[in-house]
Formats: structure tokens, sequence, C-alpha cells
């Protein structure tokens, strides 16, 4: 009876955190109900327990919130979906990357690729980006660690993109 107290504490305490967060998010049009603030501590419960990871302090939600509320690929109406998703991935790869990574430095690198890269698709950010970073990480790359994870997205993407003055001299030999 003991034990359930204490879960039960833990997530109160978790829920008005995330709850708190709809102050810095409402000027971004993203508001969270008690309801979705429910839903979104009982589901990182279970990614923890998915991941078989423990997590002490105030949790990484109100943080990756925080990160994410900006995000144009994100609105109200994807919002408690997309940071539960968020979450799961998360706690995935902080294992994939066997704790090498900080969270602050996961958190930036999921963002950087989640907006640049991915282009809000998490699918993508899932089970390309990070797929490829976390890698690189156990093969021992640590360049990230003096940017904090910021701009590291492109180091180790493997897919062509869109290339402006490549495009314009492809014109150019075409009409030119």
């Amino acid at each position: 009876m003991e034990e359930n107290w204490m879960v039960l504490l833990q997530q109160e305490t978790q829920m008005a955190k995330v709850m708190e967060m709809n102050r810095v998010t409402e000027k971004y049009g993203l508001v969270l109900s008690e309801q979705d603030a429910k839903l979104i501590v009982s589901e990182r419960v279970n990614a923890l327990r998915e991941q078989r990871r423990v997590e002490f302090g105030g949790g990484i939600v109100p943080r990756i919130i925080e990160e994410f509320c900006d995000s144009d690929f994100i609105d109200q109406s994807n919002y408690a979906e997309t940071m539960i998703r968020l979450q799961e991935i998360f706690y995935l790869y902080k294992n994939e990357m066997q704790d090498e990574i900080s969270d602050d430095e996961l958190l930036h690198l999921m963002k950087e690729q989640f907006e640049t890269i991915c282009f809000g698709d998490l699918d993508y950010l899932e089970g390309t980006c990070l797929n490829i970073f976390s890698q690189a990480i156990r093969a021992g790359y640590r360049g990230y660690k003096a940017s904090e994870g910021r701009g590291e997205a492109s180091r180790f993407d493997e897919v062509k993109r869109w290339d402006y003055d490549l495009y314009m001299e492809a014109l150019r030999e075409l009409f030119g």
C-alpha cells in the first residue's frame, strides 16, 4: 500500500509540473488539459517500464515540452500525442546511446532533426535520424559534446538533400 501511495504522489507531482508548462506554451497556442497531462504522465510510466529505466527528480517531460513547444510541426491538435511519442523516443535513445549523451544534448539533437531533417515526422526521427546517430555514438563518436548536440543533425545524414545552388546550376546547363 505504501508503494502505491508513493507512485501516486510522484505521478501527481509530475502532472503538476506538466500543467505548469502551460504558462510557457500558451504563447505558442499550446495548452494541455488536465486529462492530457494525466495521459502524458501515465504514458511516461509505461515508457520508463518498457525501456527499463528509472527517472528521479523533475523528469524529462517538462524539458521536452520546453524544447519542442515552439516547433512549426506541433499544434494544439497533435500536441499531447507528440509529447507522448517524443518521450518514448527520448527514453529509447538514451538506452540506444548507452547514456553517453546527456539529456540536454539528446533533446537538442532531437529538436534539430525534428525541425530540419524530419519536418515533424516522428517515425523518421525515431527510425532513421536518431538510429544513425546512435550508431555513431556506440562506435565512439563524441564530437557532439562541444556543441551540446547542436549542429550535429547533418553530420551523419545519409540522404542527399535539396541543394539550391546545384538546382540553379542544372537549370543553367539545361536552358543556358
